[in-house]
């Protein structure tokens, strides 16, 4: 595996220089202490979200997301969590939000899922601030197995847009992954999510840099980036 810096030289001189380079890394993590004072709806609310804009236009979720708060009145996980069929009922004939029965489903499942992590954790909150960097795909793999249509990229835009610092895996982050030797190919399994731990842990002990900024720059080291 090569060190950081020579992935972050090509991205450099790919993107115009370090100055040029650095005004891109935008996304700035929040602490333990800004995600754990998260109220338990608004990660709800953002489950949804998250949900709702996978395989679909995200300007169209943002457009109608005033109609989304509306109809789940601020997404109160004790509230849903007891989502019956009327409720399902009165959302498919709502016309402010996307009338997708599977995905308004998972809100109710995903309501449930956050209460049981209030139950261990004191909040939900708590346990998403606290999970450590160096086990993100732990993370991800509670999401996909406990939480309702949160696996894979899905489960990471919605830690992104929560301010939960770790790595998305687009199709630029794989290429630079499989170039690096990283992986063979796009990564699915255990095994291959645990070499991209390692990699991404070990280029953070190296640089000091977010997981979300090695993210980006590794994307950007790839001429389509």
């Amino acid at each position: 595996m090569r060190p950081f810096s020579e992935i972050e030289a090509i991205a450099a001189d790919r993107k115009g220089g370090p100055d040029a380079l650095a005004p891109m890394l935008t996304f700035v993590p929040s602490s333990p202490e800004v995600l754990a004072a998260i109220p338990d709806h608004r990660w709800l609310a953002g489950m949804t979200r998250a949900v709702f804009q996978a395989g679909f236009n995200w300007k169209v979720i943002e457009h109608k997301w005033p109609g989304f708060e509306r109809a789940f009145d601020g997404f109160d996980p004790a509230r849903w969590s007891l989502m019956s069929d009327a409720d399902l009922d009165r959302l498919l004939a709502d016309t402010d939000v996307v009338r997708n029965g599977a995905k308004l489903r998972s809100v109710g499942q995903n309501a449930v899922f956050l209460r049981s992590l209030a139950e261990t954790h004191g909040t939900a909150a708590q346990c998403f601030a606290h999970w450590p960097a160096d086990d993100f795909v732990g993370l991800l793999d509670l999401l996909k197995k406990r939480a309702s249509r949160l696996g894979g990229a899905t489960a990471q835009y919605f830690l992104r847009q929560m301010g939960k610092d770790g790595f998305v895996l687009s199709k630029d982050v794989v290429a630079a992954l499989i170039r690096d030797g990283i992986v063979a190919k796009p990564p699915s399994s255990q095994r291959d999510m645990k070499a991209v731990q390692e990699a991404f842990s070990a280029w953070h002990r190296e640089t000091g840099r977010p997981l979300a900024h090695i993210s980006r720059i590794l994307a950007m080291s790839i001429d389509a980036a």
